[in-house]
Formats: C-alpha cells, structure tokens, sequence
C-alpha cells in the first residue's frame, strides 16, 4: 500500500455557549457556500500509556465517516502546520498499521501503542471559494464528544470551530480570525480535540523571544530543548525519505553537540560527554547520507552544464552508477540507525538531559554579560585555524586545516544564533558572518571530496576502456574552483576581524 500525505494548515476556536457561528459572508473576495455539508465521524486515537505523542503535537486515529476515512497520522509542520498521513482503514480495527507505527518510533521507542481515546464528531462544514469557484478554505463547526480510554475514563463535551486551508493564501486565515473575534469567538487554547479530552499540554518551541534578563544557563537549556525537539520532528520524515530532511536532522544533532562542547562550564561538562559522543556517531551516520545527496547533485549539475561536445562517454550513467550504490548503502545504514537500541538510549539520555540539566554554577550569569565571552572565545579559534592555513602552502596539510577552520566558524556561527534571544542584533550580524565564512570554506572541502570522487570514477571508466576526459575537465573545474577559495582566505580573514570587533 501506498500513503498519501498533505500539509494541513488550520486553526482552531473555541465556540462558547450561547454565541451564533460567525457570518462569514462579505469577506473581500470570498464567497462562503450557502449549503453545507453534514457528516458524522467518529475516531480511536492511539498512543503509548504515557502519551508520547500527543506531548509533541503528534496524532494518530483510526477514523471512520466523512469523506477521508482511515488511518491518520498527523506530524508537526511549522506553526499553524501539520503534515497529515493517510492509510486506508483495513480490516484491523486495534492495531496500529506497521508503517505508521515505524513513522513514530522515535516517539514510542518500543513502547506499544493502545487506545486512548474515542471521539465522536458531528461536523458542518462550508466552503470559502474565489470569485472563480476554487476552494480557498474550509470553515467546519464541530459538536464533539470525547472519552478518555483505559483503567479510568472521563467524558466531555463542547463546541469549536475550524478553519483549515485548502488553496489559499495564509492571509485569510488572517481574515477569518478578525471576523471571528469581532463575534466573541477565540483561539482555542488546546492544539488539538485529542489534547482536550486528553488534558495533554504540547511541548512547545523556545529559543525564539529576546530575553535579556534571562541566564546563560536558560538560554543553553532552552536552546536544547528546541534542538532535541527539531531532532525528533525530522525523524519521521528521514524514515519518509522526504527531501533535506537527513540534512535537517543532521544539523540539530550537530547543533546539540556543539552547544554541549561550546557551553561546557554551563552545562557540567563531564556529565554530558556521553551525549556528545553519540550524537557524533548520529551526526556520522547522517553525515554520509547527507554528503552523498549533496555531491551527486553537484555534479549532476556540472555534468549537464558541460557543453555536449566535451562530453565523452556515458560519464552520467558512470556517476550515477557510482553514487546511487553508495546513496543506497548510506541509507541503509540511516534506517538501521534510527531503529536501533542505541538511537533510542540516545534520545532517552537526551529527554533526562533536558528535564533535568547537570547545570553549573555558572550557569546562574546574567545571560547578557556571560555571553559575549564565550562567542570571543570561539571566535579566537576560528582565527587561529585560520592563520594556521594561510602558512602552509596549498596541498593536502592546507586542505585539512581549512577544514578545521570551516569547522570553527560552524560552532561559532551555532553559538551566534544561540546567544540572539540575549544580545540581538549584535549575535544576529555575528552568527551570519560565521556562516558566510563557513559556506566559503565549506565550498573549499565540497571541492576537495568531489576532486577524490572524480578521480576515482575517471579511473575506473579508464579500465573499462572508455575515455576519462571529461572526468579530467571536471576535476580540473573541482580545482579552479578551491583555488578561487583559497585566493580569497585574505578576505575571509578580514571578515573574520571585523565580526570579532562587532563582539566588543
């Protein structure tokens, strides 16, 4: 069988007793239906005994009536967002299809999944359309009734609204929200039917409001948390095979590493070094996902920009036949990860580190006044690795220290942005730079993997009797191209000087 998965986009309102549906006639632009469509649904939600995913946002339900019936799965997606996986409804009524269940390891981490809880839904629903009859929204008013399941169960009741997207813009949502308030209808203060009956608060994002009172201790935790938080809302998607996602997963884990290693005297050093370690082995297994993705299409791209006169052979099938083999290897090795016991004592050992940090007592400075030292500190490594590689002359010595260097402005870039709630603008400006400076180098070392890729696929088209010119073009362009980079290390050093003298 075959999923399906749509983003949906929507909000929900509380509908007090008493108060009318809002009109939503006269909006600018927007014709609301005037029949509505009736269904009655019902759906079984599961979760583990401790609720794993509805702490964090995430929904699983059996449902049945309406026009959408069987199994969903809904992840987070950004705010107001969430990605919804349909899977038909099948003759198993209690157990959790295994796909899905496998979407949500990361969640349950062995644990099984069991009811717990059933809702019943008396839904009207009408359609906001443009003046051309496209569906832009779909507003439904929903009777609900809900029981909890298990040893103990509580009922309740009560009456809400829904606004959910189907083509338009999120400005109508906008719209519709400021006619709903001008009725006495707001939000809703629970993210989710599921989470009222339930009495579940979601795990929510942090690190995003300025807070310059708070402590360095604070911010380093908060920044964890939403990390360890972005870790577990990618997993899905890299088990999805969904675009960039091994990529975004791979920067949290290297982000929480860094932030442990960067903020040691914050965050009790040897009491996390476990943790880093295997967020390195995390960040690895990724890794190699990741680079492969990030080569081949590179040359790819080089390959198909190289005039057809200077292409000789089937140099495309030869890079194709060379990387795809490896691309399915390396995912291989990510899945096997990622439903591995030592992936799951990771993101156990992650949960106690964020409910309960080995904090220090440094960790107690005005966040303000702690912060720049350490983002100077940092900044004296990445100009030192610097300086190292301006002395040696280019090869292989020369590479592996730019490498370090690009290493350097990475973790300095992390903690810029972990330090912005704190100082503002000022660790905004100072973590771009170090980015701007990790994207030169890191084109420097792109150059430098692809140039042994190259090479090794020239050879082997060679011994096969074809012509290995164009993997020779190719990895001459490889070389310009770090040879541009390292023209410009004087500028880069430069740059680096002045986003050490915005620090103060």
């Amino acid at each position: 069988m075959t999923q399906t998965a749509i983003r949906e986009i929507e909000r929900k309102y509380e509908l007090p007793d008493g108060v009318a549906i809002p009109s939503l006639d006269g909006l600018p632009g927007v014709e609301a239906d005037s029949a509505a469509d009736v269904f009655q649904l019902e759906a079984v939600y599961y979760d583990t005994p401790d609720l794993r995913l509805a702490t964090h946002r995430v929904t699983l339900r059996r449902r049945t009536g309406g026009d959408d019936a069987g199994w969903h799965l809904k992840l987070p997606a950004g705010t107001d967002g969430r990605d919804e996986i349909h899977w038909p409804l099948g003759r198993a009524s209690r157990t959790v299809p295994a796909e899905l269940a496998g979407l949500v390891a990361a969640y349950t981490r062995g644990r099984a999944l069991e009811p717990v809880a059933r809702i019943r839904t008396k839904r009207t629903r009408r359609r906001l359309r443009d003046t051309a009859g496209s569906v832009l929204a779909e507003v439904v008013a929903d009777e609900v009734a809900g029981q909890t399941l298990g040893r103990e169960s509580t009922v309740s009741s009560w009456s809400e609204l829904e606004v959910e997207l189907a083509g338009g813009h999120r400005d109508l949502l906008d719209t519709v929200e400021a006619r709903f308030r001008s009725a006495g209808v707001r939000r809703s203060e629970s993210a989710s039917k599921l989470a009222r009956v339930l009495g579940t608060q979601p795990a929510g994002r942090w690190g995003t409001k300025r807070r310059r009172r708070a402590t360095v201790g604070e911010l380093v935790v908060d920044h964890l948390r939403q990390q360890v938080e972005t870790m577990l809302e990618y997993d899905p998607r890299v088990r999805r095979d969904e675009p960039d996602s091994v990529h975004k997963m791979r920067v949290a884990t290297r982000r929480l590493r860094s932030a442990l290693q960067t903020f040691g005297t914050v965050v009790d050093r040897p009491a996390t070094r476990a943790v880093t370690d295997e967020l390195k082995w995390l960040a690895g297994v990724l890794g190699e996902a990741r680079d492969l993705e990030v080569l081949r299409a590179s040359l790819d791209k080089k390959i198909a920009s190289t005039p057809d006169e200077l292409v000789v052979g089937p140099v495309q099938a030869r890079v194709t036949g060379h990387l795809a083999h490896q691309q399915a290897e390396a995912r291989d090795h990510v899945l096997e990860a990622l439903n591995g016991k030592r992936y799951f004592a990771l993101l156990d050992a992650l949960d106690a580190l964020v409910d309960e940090p080995p904090l220090t007592r440094k960790a107690r400075r005005p966040a303000g006044r702690a912060l720049p030292k350490t983002l100077r500190r940092n900044h004296r490594r990445v100009t030192r690795r610097l300086n190292a590689a301006a002395t040696l002359p280019t090869g292989a010595d020369r590479d592996v220290e730019l490498h370090e260097a690009r290493k350097a402005a990475k973790r300095a870039r992390y903690a810029g942005e972990l330090s912005r709630p704190a100082l503002g603008k000022t660790a905004k400006r100072y973590a771009s730079a170090m980015e701007d400076v990790q994207e030169e180098l890191g084109a420097h070392q792109d150059s430098v993997v692809a140039r042994q890729v190259l090479r090794e696929i020239g050879m082997q088209a060679h011994l096969a009797g074809e012509n290995g010119f164009t993997f020779g073009l190719l990895h001459r362009g490889e070389q310009a191209a770090a040879d541009a980079v390292e023209e410009r290390i004087p500028a880069v050093r430069k740059a680096v000087r002045a986003a050490g003298r915005s620090l103060g």
